[in-house]
């Protein structure tokens, strides 16, 4: 309860924006239709993974694309109800909502995980169980149910005040995180890669931490296998790393076949930390 709610609300608390568009955010009931969405369609997803394991896990690569997508969608969001607040509080009459949604938009969350979420889904995945994957994933959902329900209650209230606008940034700034979050996951954007640490080796070590993966950069030799052991010094969002197109849940050792000279890339699962592999 207390990691989902730090990240996830975060990650994809943006979509409860979708809710105060033409509801004018004057139904309490749309963020239990959009909690119970959620709900299913993470029970759904943990009872496949369950039984069938990472075949219907998404890959790295269709998770940044997501990402961006769900930025650029909690963007237009913020833009209306910027647009709403400085339009004014009091429409003349208000346009119904469609029934569908609010859950719509709360199974949409499973698309856009946040780091703690990914660490369920390897849960769900190992458990080798339908049920307990589907309990697993459910579990979680009721655990930060609590956060979204005050969320949406915040953006109801301020949607009929002045805040919307302020509301509205915080949010246009949520979305172009999420975006440039998926950007880097899918590692289309170069970034400096810093000096590498050490002699190349057959293996190195990098450990997780809260700020990132340290060492940031490690020589490993090209041409032969090379494992690269993980370890976790903290948990957070670099608990599961995005590497050589699969992800992997720490503390854990990844064998990675003969590898030309140059750089390989890696990411936490959220595309928020990189690290490189220098191999020469």
């Amino acid at each position: 309860m207390v990691a989902g709610t730090a990240t996830c609300t975060a990650a994809q608390g943006g979509l409860l924006m979708g809710l105060l568009d033409g509801s004018r955010g004057r139904d309490p009931a749309l963020v239990g239709w959009f909690l119970a969405g959620r709900l299913v369609s993470y029970t759904v997803v943990g009872a496949l993974l369950g039984l069938l394991g990472s075949a219907v896990a998404l890959p790295p690569q269709a998770r940044a694309v997501l990402l961006v997508a769900a930025g650029l969608t909690v963007i237009v969001f913020a833009i209306r109800l910027m647009r709403r607040g400085r339009a004014g509080c009091a429409p003349a009459e208000p346009a119904a909502p469609s029934r569908y949604k609010a859950p719509l938009l709360g199974a949409a969350t499973i698309l856009v995980p946040c780091g703690v979420t990914l660490g369920i889904e390897m849960l769900a995945i190992s458990s080798g169980s339908p049920s307990a994957g589907a309990a697993a994933m459910a579990g979680f959902v009721v655990g930060t149910a609590p956060a979204f329900a005050l969320l949406g209650y915040v953006l109801r209230r301020i949607s009929r005040t002045r805040l919307a606008r302020v509301a509205g940034v915080v949010a246009i700034a949520a979305g172009l995180w999420t975006a440039g979050a998926g950007i880097n996951l899918g590692g289309w954007v170069s970034t400096a890669a810093p000096e590498a640490a050490g002699p190349p080796a057959r293996s190195v070590t990098v450990w997780a931490t809260r700020e990132g993966y340290r060492p940031a950069m490690v020589s490993a030799r090209a041409g032969v296998p090379v494992e690269v052991v993980f370890k976790l010094a903290d948990r957070g969002c670099t608990g599961t790393v995005s590497i050589d197109g699969r992800d992997v849940a720490l503390p854990a050792t990844v064998r990675l076949p003969p590898q030309p000279p140059g750089l390989l890339r890696y990411a936490c699962g959220m595309g928020m930390y990189t690290g490189f592999i220098d191999f020469s």
